[in-house]
């Protein structure tokens, strides 16, 4: 099963109420995903020179006004945390390869969720109702954002085991279906110094793409090159810095439906999720061809 929602605002409005419409949207896919939730936003980004890293704790008692002080000392300005739930978000004026790298030695218990300049990661576990309202997710503005729901199937109901997935700077992915040389490609992708959090197929497919995305390739290129490298079936949703793409295998048997209007284009499971998007009625809507690249992209607004 598994929902999966995307919405890439074309206007000012839409920006403002990115959050309010992406919780509607992801509400019509709790029961496809009934065990845990999640949503990557893009939005805010760090001033140049700095990065923005998401970290996730399983302690409720976590104290992330002491980590704010550890990132002042080890790189000066001053981060503060924008806590939500289990998550907290820091601006940390450093480098994000570096500045993840200090959070992994100073604090192993916690997880780096995202990093970049833009991206937020947030997910847990429990129904999609329960997740938008424990992080306030209708607050959020952005300029776009990936959503799940997850019904497990193969590995564990957990947090760092929930979608999105983000294995490179700004970069995360959504997925419904199932990968079956998963393992096979976790251990290729190790060699080539990509590192894995979970079992999950997801995150390998994720880390694949990081890995082509490094090596040069283009988003389009690099999602093409899932067609030949990735055995299964799916559906993904990647996000980006400057947007979202979608791709379907050639089989094509996971739902999929686009839409678009003057104001947004969106991506859902079923239709029901983009029909509580305002000018829904009037939009173009299509299930995306099996083995097509479709991206948008803020510069091609």
């Amino acid at each position: 099963m598994c929902g999966i929602v995307g919405l890439f605002a074309k206007s000012t409005e839409v920006e403002g109420r990115l959050g309010e419409h992406l919780s509607a949207m992801l509400a019509q896919m709790s029961d496809r995903g009934p065990d845990s939730a999640g949503v990557a936003v893009y939005r805010e980004p760090a001033p140049s020179g700095a990065c923005k890293l998401t970290l996730f704790s399983d302690d409720p008692l976590q104290d992330w006004d002491a980590l704010a002080a550890d990132l002042r000392n080890a790189f000066g300005g001053a981060p503060e945390p924008g806590v939500r739930a289990s998550h907290a978000v820091f601006v940390v004026d450093a480098e994000a390869f570096d500045a993840e790298a200090w959070i992994r030695s100073a604090y192993p218990e916690l997880r780096v969720m995202s990093a970049g300049q833009t991206i937020e990661i947030y997910k847990e576990t429990g129904r999609p109702e329960e997740f938008i309202r424990q992080f306030s997710l209708g607050d959020f503005h952005g300029t776009h954002a990936l959503g799940h729901t997850r019904m497990a199937t193969e590995s564990r109901v957990t947090t760092a085991g929930s979608h999105p997935f983000s294995t490179g700077l700004d970069v995360c992915l959504v997925h419904n279906g199932s990968l079956s040389n998963h393992n096979r490609l976790r251990e290729e992708l190790r060699r080539e110094g990509i590192e894995f959090q979970t079992e999950n197929d997801t995150e390998v497919a994720a880390g694949y793409l990081a890995w082509r995305l490094r090596e040069g390739a283009s988003l389009e290129q690099a999602l093409d090159g899932c067609l030949d490298d990735l055995d299964g079936f799916y559906t993904f949703l990647v996000g980006t810095a400057d947007g979202f793409a979608v791709l379907r295998d050639p089989i094509a048997c996971k739902p999929a439906v686009l839409a678009e209007t003057d104001e947004w284009v969106a991506m859902a499971s079923e239709w029901r999720a983009i029909a509580v998007l305002p000018g829904a009625a009037d939009a173009t809507a299509w299930e995306p061809a099996p083995g097509v690249v479709y991206a948008w992209e803020r510069q091609k607004v």
